[in-house]
């Protein structure tokens, strides 16, 4: 088990979060397939729910977003969120590197400050600014993030983005040149992929990895609570992985990683 303990690194992924037409539902869903516990929220929040693993937050999950008048409804999602120290700065640079702001910046009580964001390609993220809450405390363990991956039509330009806007790099990876590694004070933290790998109609976006001790097991009970597979499990270089769906119809994958 990895425990953070320290702020993450500008440009890091460091929490995960779902909107969903049924938060209860939801909560009930992720308990059972991946062992979290969460309940509702305080009102003053949206009813927001923190979602915790042995203890310590994981991930949230919310009720349906409101896309505001004359917009069309937001399907339900995973959004990666990106660590950063200045909340504000960081929706100017945003706006000078040809993204856009879907949500401008918001204080959440003492726990932070947040804003969402598609790049130049379109693939929404949030940004997170902590005060009294860090992000995702417990990570690359069975029923946590592992992996988050940028699925992008055009990865130089993306790159070029979020190089200007959080001094992160995209750059091939050693060990696979034809996948682009998402790196940060020279750490690989994320992946970047061409969409043109995925299905016909793909937008750009965030995809979001969970880690399982058996995928083959995980995406079983996943189908019997109602979910969907959209891609069974196969084996890769860096583990075993599917790509699933909720029973909501928002889109993650999960994976047993390979022995390092």
């Amino acid at each position: 088990m990895v425990e953070v303990t320290e702020r993450y690194a500008v440009g890091t992924p460091c929490w995960v979060d779902l909107s969903s037409r049924d938060q209860q539902a939801a909560l009930d869903f992720y308990r059972d397939l991946l062992g979290w516990q969460g309940e509702v929220g305080a009102p003053e929040f949206g009813g927001y729910a923190v979602c915790a693993l042995n203890g310590r937050p994981v991930a949230g999950i919310m009720g349906p977003v409101d896309p505001g008048p004359g917009q069309p409804a937001v399907p339900p999602s995973w959004t990666t969120y990106l660590a950063t120290d200045d909340a504000e700065a960081t929706l100017t640079a945003i706006g000078d590197n040809g993204g856009t702001v879907l949500l401008p910046v918001m204080t959440v009580g003492d726990t932070g400050k947040m804003l969402v964001a598609a790049d130049p390609s379109g693939a929404v993220f949030g940004v997170w600014e902590p005060l009294e809450f860090l992000g995702a405390q417990v990570v690359n363990e069975a029923g946590a993030v592992v992996w988050n991956e940028l699925h992008t039509s055009a990865p130089g330009e993306v790159g070029a983005f979020y190089n200007a806007v959080f001094g992160a790099r995209v750059a091939p990876m050693e060990q696979m040149p034809e996948y682009l590694s998402y790196e940060v004070e020279g750490r690989s933290v994320g992946g970047v992929l061409n969409l043109a790998d995925d299905p016909p109609g793909t937008p750009p976006h965030w995809r979001t990895y969970f880690a399982a001790d058996d995928v083959d097991s995980t995406v079983d009970a996943l189908v019997k609570a109602g979910g969907n597979v959209l891609s069974p499990p196969t084996d890769q270089p860096w583990g075993r992985v599917a790509l699933v769906q909720d029973r909501d119809g928002a889109t993650f994958s999960l994976i047993t990683p390979a022995p390092m």
